[in-house]
């Protein structure tokens, strides 16, 4: 009886630990909601103005934030580590070959001025990467998500590193879906999460492999041409920003074009056209091509779990003046 007794209770706290071991596992840290509610009242509201005032003066600032979280938190985690300049020892993240076509990254700092106007050395620049990819996919017409915040900023670059947690363009969907796998996110979240691929744009030295010498025969023909028409030579020039959309109905948009379009053979991207292929990834377009609703909730749902990977939290890190530079520089 004793025994039976000792092994119901232990199997008690493994039940009452089992959450608790599946945050340590994927990385998940003490963030909360309004986390800066005594701190800086104002520094949700702030972020929100900002970018919404960049975005109608610069609308692809919006794609930018949407692109940020994704690049910063899956290398190493959601810690601001991207933002880092190449100075005194440190090497940009964003000279890597897998951040080809970033930008925006100044407006980063509009936004961490005005959180510094009011509430000096308190608002993370890991949690501005965070609120503006929330604030941005708001204004990119995809849903609001509740986001945690109390993350803290990295002290050091993780250059290095990003070609192994950054998925290559042309990556197969398997090995796409194993590195979302390896930061908690499931198959249906990532074809979810790659969604957001009906904003923005890919350039054409990422696409002319699938025009030339031959076509990909994946692709729908008349796309393919029109595509030639945008990447009208297989070696484009590097300094010309030659491009295709990848949505081009509704190209601000983050809605469930995307998938609509998968499944007309008009991906852009391998991996994109292989969603529509592949049986464990065909269902979740089909259903998210014809629901938007459904969409929209398992984006939410990805894209949280994307925001709280891995942070630093509580002593861990500094909060840094400016998103550029660790404070000792």
């Amino acid at each position: 009886m004793a025994a039976y007794k000792h092994h119901a209770f232990s199997s008690f706290i493994i039940l009452m630990l089992f959450p608790l071991l599946l945050q340590f596992q994927f990385g998940k840290s003490e963030l909360q909601l309004n986390y800066y509610s005594e701190s800086c009242p104002k520094a949700e509201e702030i972020i929100k103005q900002e970018v919404t005032k960049l975005y109608y003066e610069h609308g692809n600032t919006a794609v930018s934030w949407l692109r940020n979280l994704f690049h910063d938190c899956f290398v190493q985690g959601c810690d601001a580590s991207l933002l880092l300049e190449s100075v005194n020892g440190i090497e940009s993240e964003k000279e890597s070959g897998r951040s080809f076509g970033m930008r925006n990254f100044k407006y980063v700092n509009t936004i961490k001025k005005a959180l510094e106007n009011e509430c000096p050395s308190t608002v993370s620049c890991a949690d501005v990467v965070a609120l503006s990819a929330r604030d941005g996919i708001v204004m990119l017409g995809g849903p609001h998500i509740e986001m945690k915040t109390g993350r803290r900023d990295s002290k050091e670059s993780y250059a290095k590193i990003v070609e192994e947690f950054i998925p290559n363009h042309n990556d197969s969907l398997s090995s796409v879906l194993s590195r979302f796998q390896s930061v908690g996110i499931d198959v249906e979240g990532t074809v979810a999460l790659l969604g957001a691929h009906s904003v923005g744009r890919v350039h054409c030295v990422n696409l002319v492999h699938r025009l030339y010498p031959t076509v990909d025969p994946t692709l729908d023909p008349d796309y393919a041409e029109y595509l030639k028409g945008r990447c009208p030579t297989p070696i484009p020039d590097p300094k010309a920003v030659q491009y295709s959309r990848n949505d081009r109905e509704t190209p601000m948009i983050l809605d469930n074009n995307y998938y609509k379009n998968l499944l007309k053979n008009k991906g852009l991207l391998i991996v994109d056209q292989e969603l529509a292929s592949d049986p464990a990834t065909l269902p979740f377009v089909q259903k998210m091509a014809s629901d938007n609703d459904y969409f929209n909730e398992q984006f939410s749902r990805a894209a949280l779990l994307l925001s709280e990977y891995n942070p630093l939290s509580g002593d861990q890190g500094e909060v840094r003046k400016d998103c550029q530079y660790v404070n000792t520089n």
